[in-house]
């Protein structure tokens, strides 16, 4: 069967009002702390362990001394005392809890051991390559499939109940009783992200003793107390800037192992200094996506109704972290499976700790999950898009609350239609296309939790027409400064150039970390309510008549403003999570997380998408291409239609890359990462990547927030891969369980 494939969807929503930030990000304007070029100031560079664990014995740092314009190399001999900043996960703020220099300790290979502070990159880099280190090394773990790793129970070692093993009804007894079983197990490969500005950290000093840090973070609060904790000072003392992220994914959520480092050798020496690791450094340094082993079983019914789940993941941590695994939060919902048991161990490796990188256990989960679901499908010999609809949920499998807002169904519905889903043939190898290549079209579905944290607003209107928003908030690529803009504009009714905001930077507003798709949500409802707050001020202080007037012609804010005589007008708004304390403003103003969700007093809240994929695979190589995607989302409110579709967009694109390209290498002989590198570290590029098409089901989720947004960021990119991978089997009659899919896996035997 020859598929059309100008058979795409039509319809799809416009683009919508163009981004603010995108003129200055195509012409270079817009500027990143690794553009920091000032007259006077010092770079650094780091050198890496050249072992997986053990102690450094000795350095002998006078060759790297002697090379023209070193000013200092930093050891742990000399570097001085400070405190950790401890781990965000175990209630401090660092993406780990180890930071290098403290001591002779080597936890990782590419830990940093020493670091050179020179007058030019040139020679910080060409000292730190003559630093001579000596170690004594011991035995480590490389990896999550090393013979000696030892999975442990994740709800022994995490605190109860947030980490518990996730129940409904008897699972065990449902799988017994079941007439169609699937047992399936599927392995998932580390990864890393590779944002294309990298971790910069430049710090300077003022005369009176305050340090200003300026550094692409998503966490700028978290960075702020952490970097005073480890020195001793007053939070009040350190000031940090992130107003522009450059892309995160994740890998800046936190405090890093170096940022201190950096802001000591600025004291130490008196002028800013600057660090920018390097490509290989990001691999070795900050946090990464871990390894993960899934085990699913599924039982259903001769009715079609899946009866019984057991989905079990064992995933990789540090030896000195406890990164919780969090999967089964989303594929205990993802269906009404009435019997569900979620178990999840970790796996202690010689690593730095991993963190969060998009979607960070949803998409491992998702992949596994979906993909065990699809072959249910086939065992039954019914339709997948038909098995997921007759298996939707009514409410939270786990607690038996209602949803905020459910519009799963509604997201298959609407995809399968615009994909043309009834051309389909069932049998897996029963399309081709006109030249002989396989034709495979898969589905699957994602969710992700729909979480908000505490946030204050500031809404500052000039008679000149110019406004100020400052809100905790950073802006990483995602488009929060357009989703702002906008709401302000609608409100006031001032132009969306007017409108100035202020990101990342806390000394304007207190910065929560801008992670797990919270931020449209967190941050736009405040400042909503912060600009009609302002605006009912300003109608009830333009005077009667006319505000009166003003009323009755629609006047703007800045009319509103003038009538009533006043050079500016500004209003606040403090929000939180329904049911939060107003207590947790203590954890946003200390910089910890304080998000809640997906579990609220009343309802449980989630984003849910339906992803449609066609491949393409070449009969003699096994090639696989994917010349199209259509992605139907359940957000709640497009708050901002161009942007949310570019996150949409990018998640697939994502997906596409963890199922058929990304993966990193562990080096098993001496540990690290082999392809620490984009030559070796396998992204898709755009001759990778087809149609991508997207839409949204829009309705808002009231009573999750006032605006009825949800997440978008990251549920994107939950579904892709099993999509992908079902897609093949569609194609092949192949059920491939291991990410990235590899040519070889398609081979004939």
């Amino acid at each position: 069967m020859a598929t059309n494939l100008k058979t795409a969807p039509r319809n799809m929503p416009r683009a919508g009002a163009e981004r603010v930030d995108a003129r200055d990000k195509v012409r270079g304007a817009t500027r990143y702390a690794a553009d920091d070029a000032r007259a006077g100031l010092l770079h650094a560079a780091l050198v890496p362990s050249r072992i997986a664990r053990g102690t450094v014995t000795g350095i002998d740092t006078a060759a790297a001394q002697r090379v023209r314009g070193v000013r200092q190399v930093f050891t742990h001999e000399n570097v001085g005392a400070f405190d950790t900043g401890g781990f965000l996960m175990g209630g401090g703020f660092g993406f780990q809890s180890f930071y290098p220099l403290r001591s002779p300790q080597i936890a990782y290979r590419g830990q940093t051991v020493a670091m050179v502070v020179a007058d030019t990159l040139e020679a910080a880099r060409e000292a730190a390559a003559l630093v001579a280190v000596t170690y004594a090394a011991v035995p480590f773990v490389a990896g999550i499939d090393a013979p000696d790793a030892q999975p442990q129970a994740q709800s022994a070692l995490l605190p109860q109940p947030m980490f518990a093993d996730r129940r409904a009804g008897d699972a065990e007894a449902a799988l017994q009783g079941a007439a169609f079983t699937v047992d399936a197990s599927y392995e998932l490969p580390t990864q890393h992200q590779n944002p294309m500005e990298i971790i910069a950290t430049v710090a300077e000093w003022s005369a009176d003793g305050v340090l200003t840090v300026r550094e692409p973070t998503q966490n700028a609060e978290g960075v702020r107390h952490g970097v005073a904790k480890q020195l001793g000072i007053e939070p009040a003392k350190v000031r940090v800037l992130s107003p522009t992220v450059g892309g995160g994914f994740g890998q800046k959520n936190s405090l890093q192992s170096h940022t201190t480092l950096v802001a000591m050798a600025s004291r130490a020496l008196g002028q800013p200094v600057k660090l920018v690791l390097s490509r290989s450094q990001l691999f070795h340094n900050a946090s990464f996506r871990p390894a993960s082993r899934h085990h699913v079983r599924l039982g259903a019914d001769r009715n079609g109704k899946l009866t019984a789940a057991i989905h079990e993941i064992d995933q990789q941590t540090s030896r000195h972290d406890l990164f919780p695994s969090s999967g089964t939060e989303i594929t205990s919902r993802l269906y009404g499976i009435g019997n569900f048991l979620g178990r999840e161990r970790l796996v202690r490796t010689d690593v730095q700790t991993p963190g969060y990188m998009r979607a960070p256990f949803e998409h491992p989960a998702a992949f596994a999950f979906e993909s065990a679901v699809d072959e249910m499908a086939y065992a039954l010999g019914r339709d997948p898009v038909g098995f997921r609809l007759a298996n939707d949920a009514a409410v939270d499998p786990i607690s038996g609350k209602p949803f905020s807002s459910r519009h799963l169904a509604e997201c298959l519905v609407k995809g399968s239609t615009a994909f043309g889903w009834a051309r389909r043939t069932m049998a897996p190898r029963s399309m081709r296309a006109a030249d002989g290549s396989l034709i495979g079209w898969g589905v699957a579905a994602g969710a992700y939790k729909a979480a908000i944290a505490p946030a204050v607003a500031k809404v500052r209107l000039n008679a000149n027409g110019t406004v100020r928003v400052a809100v905790g908030g950073h802006e990483m690529g995602q488009g929060i400064r357009t989703a702002i803009a906008l709401t302000v504009a609608r409100t006031l009714g001032a132009p969306v150039a007017a409108v100035e905001i202020v990101l990342g930077d806390t000394t304007a507003a207190p910065q929560h970390l801008t992670a797990g798709s919270w931020g449209t949500a967190t941050a736009l409802p405040p400042v909503q309510e912060a600009a009609q707050r302002l605006m009912d001020d300003l109608r009830q202080n333009a005077g009667a008549q006319a505000g009166a007037q003003a009323d009755a012609n629609g006047a703007t804010a800045v009319a509103l403003l003038r009538a009533s005589g006043r050079s500016f007008a500004e209003a606040e708004s403090r929000m939180r999570a329904p049911g939060q304390p107003e207590q947790v403003f203590g954890r946003l103003t200390g910089g910890l997380p304080a998000a809640a969700g997906p579990v609220y007093p009343d309802f449980v809240a989630f984003s849910f998408i339906a992803h449609f994929v066609e491949v393409r695979i070449e009969p003699t190589t096994r090639r696989i291409r994917v010349p199209r995607v259509l992605s139907v989302a359940d957000c709640g409110t497009v708050a901002s239609l161009r942007t949310a579709r570019s996150q949409v967009e990018g998640g697939v694109v994502w997906g596409i890359g963890a199922a058929l390209r990304e993966a990193s290498e562990v080096d098993p002989r001496y540990g690290g990462f082999l392809n620490a590198d984009l030559a070796e570290y396998v992204l898709p590029v755009a001759a990778d990547i087809g149609r991508i098409d997207v839409d949204f089901v829009g309705k808002p989720d009231t009573r999750l927030n006032a605006m009825g947004v949800k997440g978008l960021g990251e549920v994107a990119m939950v579904g892709v891969a099993p999509a992908i991978v079902n897609a093949v089997f569609h194609a092949t009659g192949k059920r491939l369980r291991r990410l990235p899919l590899r040519l070889e896996d398609l081979l004939e035997s």
